[in-house]
């Protein structure tokens, strides 16, 4: 048997391989979209933030509550930190979680006037807010493109050889580098519908998956249970 060619993964290899992998992720997912229920910017910040270490599902099910007794900023900061951990305590870090929200909530207040502010500079002014959570927001609220590399994007990337870093920044850049801006963040989507159906983080399911014969990953280990 003929064994398959090697994947390049040189950043012209990269260029050349990414629109077939746009394409085919595309029409496997549709329906792409952010899987957090927010309502507001605000609670996409403060939703981001829960769901570190933690499903989206389980963030939606807690922030139903959370929102429901601190639906603006100045509400969460008229209550003691204990009443906010006893609402998230189920997302996991809960403390750490709750200090975070209160930080962010008093920055909202003390700088912004309460609003979610709109660039990359001012949002990771804000406690718990990385890189990650200000793409999410200025990609999902206000219209701004941005590589958001969370646990699912930075195991994909570098399987599928786009990148060989496992630094959040350093990923963002390369994947910008592929990518042109219009793709950001409906590819950084894929990357986590992709990373929970199919690339899963210890079994990938190789034989099942639509970018088998563009990916350099070996799929000789599917069924295995994987470190990353």
């Amino acid at each position: 048997m003929t064994a398959a060619p090697k994947i390049r993964t040189s950043i012209t290899a990269n260029r050349e391989r990414a629109p077939e992998v746009y394409a085919r992720l595309e029409a496997l997912y549709p329906d792409v979209h952010c899987t957090l229920n927010y309502k507001s910017p605000f609670q996409l910040v403060i939703m981001t933030a829960l769901a570190a270490q933690c499903t989206d599902a389980r963030v939606n099910i807690v922030s139903v509550e959370l929102f429901e007794r601190f639906p603006h900023p100045k509400d969460f900061l008229e209550v003691e930190q204990k009443e906010i951990e006893k609402i998230i305590h189920s997302c996991g870090f809960y403390r750490q979680k709750a200090k975070n929200i209160l930080s962010t909530c008093r920055s909202l207040m003390e700088k912004f006037g309460g609003e979610v502010p709109r660039t990359m500079e001012e949002l990771i002014q804000l406690a718990g807010v990385g890189r990650k959570t200000a793409n999410v927001v200025m990609g999902e609220c206000f219209g701004h493109q941005g590589v958001i590399v969370d646990t699912h994007c930075t195991r994909l990337t570098n399987r599928l050889g786009f990148t060989k870093n496992q630094d959040a920044v350093k990923i963002e850049q390369d994947l910008m580098k592929v990518w042109p801006p219009d793709r950001w963040t409906l590819f950084s989507h894929f990357m986590v519908f992709h990373g929970r159906a199919v690339c899963t983080a210890r079994a990938p399911k190789c034989s099942q998956c639509t970018l088998r014969d563009v990916c350099p990953f070996p799929d000789t280990r599917e069924g295995q249970k994987l470190a990353r």
